[in-house]
């Protein structure tokens, strides 16, 4: 899939393996994937805009590069992608926040949104929507249609875990939007949980049931 990056960095790989281990911990499980998503935010970065500013460093003045235009707003779409978004921030401290509230209808499995606050001008910046699971991909696909519908025009979708089904669903609404992922697992099960996946990431995050 073009639109598709797997991250394979073997400490990306590794970290995600410490996470899937059902004993892995609450606390645990909560820094790996601050930390993965630090790494994921490197990848999905990789083409912001940079120009040049004169500096003096303690030995001469010089030419350097630093971000051009307007800063990064990061979607997390609550509540598991809070754990997708601490970590971005530490990369990008000045980054704007929005969020997006949905849930899944036990039934359904269809997102059903309960809040939505984001900035109001992202019409002229990237717009990076954070969800760890994309299984069914319901959640992702009506987090970046609100997002559009608020103007945003340049997004991208960083999850974990992505199974087939999601990607191809994903792609079929949003076809112009890069997902990056650190693993596209097996399939989904009957309940549209992915397997072998992680088991409900907001569950494990927050210690909830």
């Amino acid at each position: 899939m073009s639109q598709v990056t797997v991250v394979d960095h073997p400490l990306i790989q590794h970290k995600l393996s410490l996470m899937r281990r059902k004993e892995t911990g609450t606390a645990r499980f909560r820094s790996l994937l601050r930390e993965i998503s630090l790494l994921l935010g490197y990848e999905v970065t990789r083409d912001l805009g940079l120009e040049t500013r004169p500096i003096e460093t303690p030995l001469a003045t010089m030419d350097a590069p630093v971000l051009s235009g307007r800063k990064p707003v990061l979607i997390s779409v609550l509540r598991a992608g809070n754990g997708l978004l601490d970590g971005m921030l530490d990369l990008i401290p000045s980054a704007r926040v929005g969020y997006v509230g949905l849930y899944r209808d036990p039934e359904t499995l269809i997102a059903v949104e309960y809040y939505f606050k984001v900035p109001e001008d992202l019409e002229d910046r990237l717009v990076i929507v954070l969800d760890p699971m994309l299984a069914t991909a319901n959640s992702a696909i009506a987090a970046v249609e609100r997002a559009r519908e608020a103007s945003a025009r340049h997004i991208k979708m960083v999850c974990l875990i992505a199974a087939p089904e999601g990607l191809e669903a994903f792609r079929a609404a949003h076809p112009d939007v890069h997902v990056y992922t650190a693993a596209i697992d097996e399939r989904l099960d009957d309940h549209g949980y992915i397997v072998p996946g992680i088991g409900d990431a907001g569950d494990r995050l927050y210690g909830t049931r």
